[in-house]
């Protein structure tokens, strides 16, 4: 994502509907600061959630990649994402999910990536287990009540993939 990107990531996570899992949508300020940290993190680890564009028309729609995240204590490779609302249910999260996946087996030396999600958010944990994530755990969080972590090894990518 670069700087240019602002109007339509704006236009996403300023969605209460699209936002529903953060309990919150964002000011401009917060959008910001979403961007500002995505570039960070290119610069930090090399990767970070990266713009998703439509080919057809260029749009941006949403957003998908792989970040650092505290999950149950511990920093770990995640892959998340973020669709505006008027391409839920497309296969987009699904198609971006499985080429995040792809792309950190080939270009990381992480052994296992995982996707987190509120209990209540079944298009997140949906999208996970259609890029071959399967639930390994749940969690209580203080801030966000009970959490599933979906995970996928390297030797299951790797079985899959032969």
């Amino acid at each position: 994502m670069t700087q240019a990107d602002f109007d339509d990531l704006a236009a996403m996570l300023q969605d209460p509907e699209v936002m529903y899992a953060y309990e919150h949508d964002f000011s401009d300020e917060d959008v910001q600061v979403w961007l500002d940290r995505q570039r960070g993190r290119y610069e930090k680890y090399g990767f970070g959630l990266w713009a998703m564009i439509l080919k057809e028309t260029g749009e941006m729609i949403g957003d998908c990649g792989l970040t650092m995240q505290p999950i149950d204590g511990q920093q770990l490779p995640e892959i998340g994402y973020h669709i505006h609302k008027d391409h839920w249910r497309k296969g987009y999260g699904s198609e971006a999910a499985k080429a995040v996946r792809d792309w950190a087996f080939q270009n990381t030396k992480f052994d296992c990536l995982y996707s987190y999600m509120t209990s209540t958010n079944l298009p997140s944990y949906s999208t996970a287990a259609s890029a071959g994530l399967r639930k390994i755990k749940e969690y209580s969080d203080k801030d966000d009540g009970i959490l599933y972590v979906y995970a996928i090894t390297r030797e299951a990518w790797e079985a899959e993939h032969q």
